[in-house]
């Protein structure tokens, strides 16, 4: 099963290729540019792999919420090459790509909330339960840092992502009701490529016109009066 999975939905840019359970990638941080460099970095693992974009399976992209033109640049990306390639898409929440890296650096957390930082005084959040598969426990959602619900007590829980780094507060709560912390998590390909691999496994992949950006926040510019 041959993979590629994307994601640019915040300062992280990265590119990770799949080919069975092995993966070769490539990680940038930068505060602009994420256009310029993305498909150099997808070329770049092809022909280290030895592979064209029609021998791939699927193309797995972050589909937000973030940056909201990094995340439209992802989904425009992923759709003009699974287009090319003749490929399905795989579209995976940049919060629960957050989560993921959370399950594989704590093995045996049960909840996880993930905060990223959403610009303008708020945050993307999101709460997932780990087990066999991660799985989503309500919906996503932007709201200003105190507005955070925590995950229930009583089991083994985590806080994670660069949001609680945005809401010094919120991080603090999670602190004192006892969660793990950790704030410098961004989203990756990597993680992307993990939760799109039972899914292509499976057979769910779309068709290229359904890689579609998921912005949560439906403004942009909020006006003062």
């Amino acid at each position: 099963m041959k993979i590629l999975a994307l994601d640019t939905a915040t300062e992280a840019c990265s590119v990770v290729l799949g080919i069975g359970e092995h993966s070769i990638g490539r990680y940038l941080e930068m505060d602009r540019g994420h256009a310029e460099n993305l498909l150099p970095m997808v070329d770049v693992l092809l022909a280290e792999a030895g592979i064209g974009l029609s021998a791939l399976d699927a193309i797995a992209f972050g589909r937000g919420p973030g940056g909201f033109t990094g995340v439209r640049l992802a989904a425009s990306v992923a759709q003009g090459l699974a287009f090319g390639a003749g490929v399905g898409v795989v579209p995976i929440s940049d919060l629960a790509a957050v989560a993921q890296r959370v399950v594989d650096l704590q093995p045996g957390v049960r909840h996880i909330l993930v905060v990223n930082d959403a610009r303008m005084r708020e945050v993307y959040w999101a709460h997932f339960e780990a087990g066999a598969r991660l799985q989503p426990l309500g919906e996503e959602r932007v709201t200003p840092g105190s507005d955070v619900t925590l995950s229930p007590s009583g089991v083994p829980w985590a806080a994670a992502g660069r949001g609680l780094n945005a809401a010094p507060s919120l991080a603090e709560k999670c602190r004192q009701a006892g969660g793990s912390l950790y704030p410098d998590l961004l989203p990756r390909a990597w993680e992307i490529l993990t939760l799109a691999r039972p899914l292509v496994a499976a057979g769910q992949v779309l068709p290229p016109e359904q890689a579609l950006p998921v912005y949560v926040r439906d403004h942009v510019v909020t006006v003062a009066v």
